[in-house]
């Protein structure tokens, strides 16, 4: 059986009376994209800040890599492996291609920012910057200003940023967002390669692109995940096509 790269455990977080994340225990496997679904309102989002570290549980753990990651802020489960690309784009719009994956490169660097000596002339950081950009296919825009880049051009830079944490796993926040349907198409194909280089937990509400990139699919409901399996599983599980997929799916 695959390794566990990344795991949650009897995850609870509560607003007062409500309990948007309720129990729930999921796990990411080397090599696998683990598809996260659910209707609005399910608990995605708040489980994503837990695991990403933006939100404190009031129970349970996160485990990344098999420590115990649950105190931790996100800078630091970014630099021990955990890489996140958001639904709405947290890219530098103004700056070029090139400077926001080598600012990403300097972050996961950790080294201190400095003033008198140009981040631009560090040989390693722009190795590393370039490379990022070659394994997404962005190396031919690295001087274009963001704002210039096709929807579907700044999210595969978001995941050249994300390379340059060296990522153990990848959190993706539905990328398919915003893109049309050769959009998503290309970056389904994308995503499907990028599995080698490290497992994808994938929220997602393309369901053509959940269906045909995911080895397994969790479905959240009220907070709880109410069924996890294989597409062929949760394709014929009723309460999933009674609670989010619909009778004709």
């Amino acid at each position: 059986m695959s390794e566990i790269v990344l795991a949650t455990c009897n995850l609870v977080k509560r607003f007062g009376a409500l309990t948007a994340t309720d129990d729930v225990s999921i796990e990411l496997r080397a090599g696998e994209i683990h598809a996260l679904i659910g209707p609005n309102g399910a608990g995605k989002s708040t489980l994503i800040a837990q695991i990403s570290g933006g939100l404190r549980p009031d129970a349970g753990r996160v485990m990344l890599l098999g420590r115990d990651v649950t105190g931790a802020g996100t800078v630091e489960r970014a630099r021990a492996g955990l890489a996140r690309t958001f639904q709405i784009s947290a890219l530098a719009m103004e700056d070029s291609v090139f400077e926001n994956v080598l600012l990403g490169a300097l972050g996961a660097s950790g080294r201190p920012w400095r003033f008198w000596s140009p981040v631009s002339a560090d040989a390693e950081l722009e190795a590393r910057a370039m490379e990022a950009l070659a394994r997404v296919g962005l190396a031919d825009e690295r001087d274009r200003r963001t704002a210039e880049l096709s929807h579907g051009q700044r999210r595969q830079l978001e995941v050249a940023v994300a390379l340059t944490l060296g990522p153990r796993a990848f959190l993706m926040d539905e990328p398919m967002a915003g893109l049309g349907a050769d959009g998503s198409r290309r970056l389904t194909g994308f995503l499907d390669g990028l599995r080698a280089e490290a497992p994808i937990l994938l929220v997602e509400h393309d369901m053509d692109a959940v269906f045909a990139l995911a080895d397994r699919i969790s479905v959240l409901a009220s907070g709880r995940v109410i069924a996890s399996g294989t597409v062929a599983e949760i394709r014929a599980d009723r309460a999933v096509r009674a609670a989010y997929l619909g009778e004709g799916a």
